[in-house]
């Protein structure tokens, strides 16, 4: 799973409008979400639609260790046979999340309250990624955890069997950290709590609900609490994957800045948890409109049509910083060809993601041209007006994919060519992009 192999480089061709329409990969989240909980269900649950970065299939391939049976179809169809809640086996061998701190939290819940023990371990750049504020709860609820320093992979949970309930307020918001609380008190007798001061995506209580477990949601004095009644029986689903929309965010910032340009994005999950780039590129003055708006599996859904706008930098609310988390080295790039500065903090959670993101996206705009200011939760973005920016820098990944496919978003409107180190982390949650790219340019890449 790790990319150790050498890296794969790439310079952006050049200035070109985008025109055409593509549906972009599953929603990660729930495509995560949907083979966990299948896994935990008794019968055949049928995933359409599922997300086949190599994340999703860290995760797909830990649930067959831990037991359950996971095909795809010739038809693209995935069928999962679960092993019922406790039903989860020993697993033969560590479990090799590669790059995906998704499927380690989230998993690592899961373990927690079986009678399993299993080690966890992953690429460079997971293993840099500290652990604590999920083995912190597990460890209320009974479980025992060997990490590394640093509470760092490689990682070992023995699970507590019969754990403990607990009721956990969340310190940082973090939908992994209330997810893996979630899905450890699936096992657990008696009734789990999980207080949200801020909110954020809600796939895990949704998905919860649509398998049968016991759940609540209600709004109280420190937030929204969520009850989950545990020794759940879950029901098997057939489950169709909305489009992610944060693999959508680098062609909605795509078409906006690139003159001419006018995109159709199918199938695009607007979960209002999620939804924040949207809201921040209307702000902008982005040209989006939903197309065919729809509710699938309990998702709303819709197809976005995206044209070239002329971009204003705005400051942007720090409510909205959860349900875009993931999008802002786009927005930043946004930023870059907005008239004026646009300011972007409320995000010290980036410095924790597969890269330091406010340090690497800093970086890698101002190798071409863009001058910013680095906050501590984080950037100003000093844009160009629409007008390309001067380009002609490498930028250092450091092996993030959101990293590599937000700086090849920046290059399609600038005056020099920009180069990407590697775009090889590109393959675990969107493997198609570069495809795509040639797709709506109408060229080779």
């Amino acid at each position: 799973m790790a990319h150790s192999s050498s890296p794969t480089p790439f310079t952006v061709p050049g200035p070109a409008r985008l025109a055409g329409r593509i549906r972009v990969p599953g929603d990660k989240s729930i495509s995560h979400r949907s083979l966990m909980l299948s896994a935990l269900a008794v019968g055949e649950s049928r995933v359409e639609g599922l997300l086949e970065g190599e994340d999703v299939l860290a995760t797909a391939a830990a649930m067959r260790a831990m037991g359950a049976t996971i095909e795809r179809g010739d038809d693209g169809i995935w069928r999962i046979y679960g092993v019922g809640v406790g039903g989860l086996l020993q697993p033969c061998q560590a479990l090799d999340m590669g790059n995906s701190g998704t499927s380690t939290r989230l998993l690592m819940g899961l373990v927690a309250s079986h009678p399993i023990t299993a080690t966890f371990t992953g690429d460079a750049s997971l293993s840099a990624r500290p652990m604590a504020r999920v083995t912190v709860p597990l460890a209320q609820m009974g479980a025992s955890i060997e990490a590394s320093p640093g509470t760092r992979l490689p990682l070992m949970v023995r699970g507590a069997c019969p754990a403990v309930p607990i009721d956990y307020e969340l310190p940082v918001a973090s939908a992994q950290v209330k997810s893996a609380v979630l899905l450890a008190a699936l096992n657990t007798p008696g009734i789990t709590r999980v207080i949200e001061p801020v909110p954020t995506r809600d796939h895990s209580e949704r998905m919860l609900a649509g398998f049968g477990a016991q759940l609540t949601v209600e709004q109280g004095p420190r937030g929204r609490v969520i009850s989950l009644t545990g020794e759940a029986e879950l029901k098997p689903q057939s489950i169709v994957v909305p489009g992610d929309p944060s693999s959508a965010a680098f062609w909605m910032v795509a078409a906006s800045i690139v003159p001419g340009s006018d995109v159709v994005i199918e199938n695009v999950g607007l979960n209002p948890t999620r939804a924040g780039l949207v809201t921040a590129l209307r702000m902008m003055g982005a040209d989006i409109t939903e197309l065919d708006a729809r509710v699938v599996g309990g998702e709303p859904v819709a197809d976005l049509r995206v044209r070239h706008a002329t971009l204003a930098g705005i400051v942007v609310p720090h409510d909205l910083a959860p349900s875009m988390i993931d999008e802002y080295p786009a927005l930043f790039v946004a930023a870059a060809f907005a008239e004026g500065k646009t300011v972007a903090r409320g995000a010290e959670e980036l410095r924790v993601k597969e890269s330091d993101r406010i340090a690497a996206m800093r970086a890698a705009l101002e190798a071409n041209g863009v001058t910013t200011e680095e906050h501590e939760d984080g950037l100003t973005v000093h844009g160009s007006g629409g007008e390309k920016i001067a380009g002609g820098g490498t930028v250092a990944t450091k092996l993030d994919h959101r990293i590599a496919m937000s700086m090849t978003v920046a290059g399609l409107h600038a005056r020099n060519a920009v180069t990407i180190d590697d775009i090889a982390p590109v393959a675990t949650s969107y493997p198609a992009f570069y495809q795509q790219l040639e797709t709506l340019s109408g060229r080779a890449a």
